[in-house]
């Protein structure tokens, strides 16, 4: 029995039919892989399809079952002797093949023969092949840690996660950090961030790291670039570095003091938070009797008052106590000061003549503090009641004032870090049997911007150079010293520029390879410039204009090839046969022609600017006459660059025919007309407006009292110096919170000056006393709120009560 054919078996006879149509297998397996093009056909290892054994066949295949999301097709294509079977994706259909979402598919295929109505069925199982069209994902895109400062190197502080739905190679990654650090990494496949660096709360509070997870395989369409970013912030933890510091005025009370006070201490800590909160002051030695306490002036103060919790032995020191103070943090773990000691003197021992507390008083003051901020308070002990203040010199200008009470320093006219950075003053007495030094640091502030040196630039540059190639070198100065004067480049251009200019050189390069033809001819960079500055940066702008040189990069194409020219014999002498054209993409030199070889008899002439070829003698006379083929080959040239020899096949008939030509047509300029157009487009995108406002180093909005601004405040005569008063709100709306650098109080004529400190901390306005109040004195402040040296509001409260 033939193997292609059937046999039909009825009622036990055997008897001889038509063959009938059968599939060489009953199950066929194919491959074709996710996201195929329209019209794409699956792969089979076998030949799927029927063999023809009857000549008057016509086999045609449908889709009968599996394909319920109409993605395929079935076609027949006959050869020979055998009908094959070929399936393919259907055109026009918004459905694709997603191996993510079916990776299989079991088709059942009819064959059906169109004579004989003749039918027969197989199953394709066609397998969807991955392609590395998925990126991969992290979840969550986004991770916070917090670090303590003192964190040890090499340190695993978080892990990042990313999933590639892909499979095999095109499912792999590996993880890496956008910019390099050398504070933080990451490991490539297990995505655990580890700590490289030494964390300084001090210089970087908090860190924005970016994440990448990148496809180790073939990108689809051989695009590149990272597939999936995650942010991972890292704040620092401030740790309890500083220790305390303790300050002390000793006092010598009066025998008619009924609570007195021997020291006024004061307790600082530079660290922030708990940490720099002052936990407690003891008196750790020097006081086997524990006579001495220090007491806190107020809940949450950093200032503590040295008194007696008994009656104090006197008798046994005479000369008084020396007292061991020790404070102590609220940090975890505590630090402790160092020992402070201090002299208590006793009421009863008659001293000699007043000392200052130091010899030589260091300071530093910014160079933003406005009039009447205070500088230091010198003091000189003991204080004698008619104890008195001033300068030694007259000085030159009025930088500063000194309170002849106190002993306060306050500013008294601007200060210019820039023209004086230091002053060094002589403080003594009234009685001028005690002096001292006061040395004055003016700390220079971000109050001058960046300037360059000139007000635009312009350069050019040819096209094809390599990338990195210098344009130009922009520079710019700051005035300020330090860091304040530090300056950076960047291009702030809100398009894209095929141009990158270096941080810290100023000098611009480029990043692309330039195009004449296919990019802009003239680029607008806007360089601008930023300082280190502090509190805020001052950031200027300038126009660099780069033009870009045209080359002479591209060489002649020809439009037609490849000729075939009828010409009659009697065609005339110096009547044209035809116009070779050749394109030259460049805009630098004409195209010239002329005829390289086949013009032997010398019987044609070509226009080396037209490019028309003309008859230069008779076909009908001498050796022409005798010549009816004959082979030209032009050559076009831009006076640097040579095409291929285009040949003209030229044959002279007998017959009064006109001349007849048929060439080839290559493209060109089809080519050149849509290169033209992508450049015209180009060329015609302008750079949208940029109108850049420095909403950063820009003053806009005056600082505000918040409404619960007191309008009567109520003082105790008998409130120690240094008290505080009243707390002060205000606001500012500005981008950046802009500090309130100075408060000014001017009394009433019946009232002494500088009765009153104002200080500054933070947005909060605290006043405290730094002279006694006397009784029964009624008084009038205006409170002037400064920035720099600008008054920006002014405030008037109701009389100051002065309360027994």
């Amino acid at each position: 029995m033939c193997p292609k054919c059937a046999k039909s078996i009825k009622s036990g006879a055997v008897l001889d039919t038509a063959p009938v149509p059968l599939f060489t297998q009953s199950v066929y397996n194919a491959t074709i892989y996710e996201n195929s093009a329209a019209k794409t056909y699956v792969e089979s290892l076998v030949k799927m399809g029927i063999y023809i054994t009857d000549p008057i066949w016509e086999i045609r295949y449908k889709i009968v079952s599996g394909d319920n999301e109409n993605l395929f097709k079935a076609e027949d294509y006959q050869l020979g002797d055998f009908s094959f079977l070929r399936i393919r994706t259907k055109g026009g259909s918004s459905a694709i093949l997603n191996r993510e979402v079916r990776d299989h598919y079991i088709l059942t295929v009819k064959a059906m023969e169109k004579n004989s109505n003749a039918e027969a069925r197989t199953r394709v199982m066609i397998q969807v092949l991955d392609t590395n069209d998925l990126r991969p994902l992290f979840s969550p895109t986004a991770y916070s840690i917090s670090l303590p400062e003192n964190t040890a190197i090499r340190t695993s502080v978080a892990k990042v996660m990313a999933t590639d739905a892909d499979i095999g190679t095109n499912g792999e990654y590996y993880y890496s950090l956008r910019e390099w650090t050398d504070m933080f990494s990451v490991h490539p496949t297990s995505g655990v961030v580890m700590l490289t660096g030494k964390l300084d709360y001090s210089e970087t509070k908090q860190y924005e790291l970016e994440i990448l997870a990148v496809d180790r395989g073939m990108k689809l369409y051989g695009s590149s670039g990272f597939s999936s970013m995650a942010k991972l912030t890292v704040r620092v933890e401030q740790a309890n570095e500083h220790a305390p510091v303790i300050t002390a005025v000793t006092l010598a009370p009066s025998d008619t003091d009924k609570d007195p006070t021997y020291a006024v201490v004061t307790v600082e800590d530079s660290d922030q938070g708990a940490n720099g909160e002052i936990a407690s002051l003891s008196v750790v030695a020097g006081d086997p009797l524990q006579q001495f306490k220090a007491m806190r002036t107020s809940p949450g103060s950093k200032e503590y008052k040295i008194k007696a919790v008994k009656q104090v032995d006197w008798d046994s020191q005479p000369f008084g106590y020396n007292l061991t103070l020790q404070a102590k943090d609220k940090g975890s773990p505590p630090q402790f000061s160092s020992a402070k000691v201090i002299h208590v003197m006793s009421p009863h021992f008659k001293v000699g003549p007043p000392k200052f507390s130091q010899a030589t008083y260091r300071v530093n003051v910014s160079e933003f503090a406005p009039l009447n901020t205070p500088v230091v308070m010198v003091t000189a002990v003991p204080k004698y009641p008619q104890l008195k203040y001033a300068f030694r010199h007259k000085l030159d200008k009025n930088n500063f004032a000194i309170n002849a009470d106190s002993g306060l320093i306050t500013t008294a006219g601007p200060l210019h870090a820039d023209s004086m950075n230091r002053y060094e003053l002589e403080v003594m007495t009234s009685d001028k049997k005690a002096s001292a030094k006061v040395i004055i640091n003016v700390i220079d502030v971000n109050n001058n911007g960046p300037e360059f040196k000139q007000t635009s630039y312009k350069a050019s540059i040819d096209e094809n150079m390599p990338i990195g190639t210098s344009v130009l070198t922009v520079k710019a100065t700051d005035l300020d010293s330090g860091e304040n004067g530090y300056v950076t480049y960047s291009i702030a251009n809100v398009n894209p520029q095929p141009f990158v200019i270096d941080y810290f050189s100023g000098v611009i390069s480029s990043s692309e390879i330039l195009d004449y033809e296919l990019m802009p001819r003239i680029y607008t960079l806007k360089v601008r410039v930023s300082d280190w500055g502090s509190p805020f940066r001052r950031e200027v702008e300038t126009q660099v204009t780069v033009t870009l040189n045209n080359l002479n990069d591209n060489k002649p194409l020809f439009e037609n090839v490849d000729c075939d020219i009828t010409v009659p014999r009697d065609h005339g002498v110096s009547e044209q046969i035809t116009t070779v054209s050749a394109i030259d993409a460049d805009e630098l030199q004409l195209v010239r022609y002329r005829i390289k070889a086949g013009n032997d008899l010398n019987l044609f002439e070509i226009n080396s600017n037209s490019g028309i070829l003309s008859l230069k003698q008779p076909l009908s006379e001498g050796e022409a006459a005798k010549v009816s083929y004959h082979s030209l080959q032009i050559i076009a040239s831009d006076g640097e660059h040579e095409t291929q020899p285009m040949f003209l096949n030229i044959t002279v008939v007998t017959a009064r025919k006109p001349v007849q030509v048929k060439c080839v047509d290559t493209g060109v300029a089809s080519m050149l007309a849509e290169k033209l157009l992508q450049g015209s487009k180009i060329h015609s995108q302008n750079e949208p407006e940029d109108h850049f406002q420095d909403f950063h180093s820009v003053n806009r909005i005056a600082p505000q009292f918040v409404e619960t601004f007191p309008s009567v405040i109520e003082v105790k005569e008998d409130l120690p110096v240094g008290a505080r008063i009243v707390h002060l709100s205000a606001m500012d709306s500005d981008s950046v919170a802009v500090v309130l650098r100075g408060l000014l109080a001017i009394p009433t004529p019946y009232f002494r000056a500088h009765i009153f400190l104002c200080l500054i901390l933070s947005l909060g306005l605290f006043f405290f006393l730094n002279n006694q109040i006397k009784h029964r004195l009624f008084l009038i402040y205006r409170l002037f709120c400064y920035v720099g040296h600008r008054v920006l509001n002014i405030y008037e409260c109701e009389p100051l009560r002065v309360r027994e």
